[in-house]
């Protein structure tokens, strides 16, 4: 029976990941900053407490007997970044703390280590769908943070014997889901219209379980390995069938109606929500066929099956 530490064990992805590893009879270590915050995990799971993660981080206590590493905790995107240098701060959490835990885990006999990455080490989008032999085209500092991980996990990889696996996910979504996808659901509950009926672009999404189930194949992979994998659902979308998919999961209609995307996304640019706008407007696909032929991998749910359980839980835990 494997010991796995998870870092960020109570983040969105973290709680649904143990609770699979503690359902398959996996002995689980949850890393966190604030012992308090448990509520959400597993009964009997154990946890250690990490102040913050950086190059000094004192991991010992965590990574004892441990004989994975799933490292999930990161700096993550912020969308209004007021910070005077913000890719210095994740730099400092994602690429120096990330290398720190992974040379750690490597002197303490740590066979393998699984580092959740994004898409946006691809880059923001183009027509074809990306795949793991693009090269890498970061944007922006969280996307360019990842890369720099990236790069430092595979360097320790040639250094040590260490196995080193890296998911890149696009947006996750499923119960417990925040910011962008929980606000289109509020919305498209509310029956606010969206003037996005004209919109001609498609987008790839990864339900939380699907993405759980492939960084466990990770981790079960008997070969010795050292990979990069793209994630999704399998199926690409446009933003108006994704609008309309999550209405019939919440029982409602899409109020959708047609307007120039091009009158949109000029006043976004004067407000300042062009980031905000080109992720309802841009294209971002992603190729899964390297994971489907290495580690024998597809998802085990649909997009419509994880739209569904998303919105039972909106009706059950966010709405009145």
């Amino acid at each position: 029976m494997q010991n796995v530490l998870v870092t960020g064990a109570n983040g969105f992805i973290g709680r649904a990941f143990c609770k699979r590893l503690m359902a398959e009879g996996l002995r689980v270590r949850g890393a966190l900053r604030r012992p308090k915050n448990t509520a959400d995990l597993p009964a009997g799971m154990e946890t250690v407490q990490i102040e913050s993660i950086g190059d000094e981080t004192d991991w010992s206590d965590a990574l004892s007997n441990i004989d994975v590493v799933v490292h999930m905790a990161a700096r993550v995107h912020v969308m209004h970044d007021r910070e005077s240098d913000p890719l210095a701060l994740y730099r400092q959490v994602n690429v120096r703390g990330t290398e720190h835990l992974a040379r750690m885990a490597a002197s303490n006999g740590v066979n393998r280590f699984v580092f959740m990455s994004s898409v946006k080490v691809n880059g923001e989008g183009k027509p074809t769908a990306y795949s793991e032999e693009d090269k890498p085209l970061p944007e922006d500092p969280y996307g360019i943070s990842k890369w720099e991980a990236e790069q430092q996990l595979h360097q320790i990889h040639n250094e040590t014997a260490m196995d080193v696996v890296v998911f890149r996910a696009p947006l996750v979504y499923g119960p417990g889901v925040r910011a962008n996808f929980l606000r289109l659901l509020k919305t498209i509950h509310r029956g606010i219209p969206l003037p996005l009926a004209n919109v001609k672009n498609q987008r790839s999404l990864i339900y939380l379980e699907n993405l759980v189930d492939a960084v466990i194949r990770g981790i079960n992979n008997p070969q010795p390995t050292k990979g990069t994998y793209l994630l999704s659902d399998g199926e690409d979308v446009s933003t108006p069938e994704l609008i309309r998919r999550v209405a019939l999961a919440l029982n409602t209609s899409p109020r959708l109606f047609p307007f120039s995307p091009s009158l949109i996304i000029g006043a976004a640019k004067l407000l300042g929500k062009k980031a905000a706008v080109d992720r309802l407007f841009g294209t971002l696909m992603v190729d899964t066929s390297k994971i489907r032929r290495e580690l024998d991998w597809k998802p085990p749910f649909t997009m419509d099956q994880g739209l569904e359980e998303t919105a039972k839980w909106f009706r059950q835990e966010v709405t009145p």
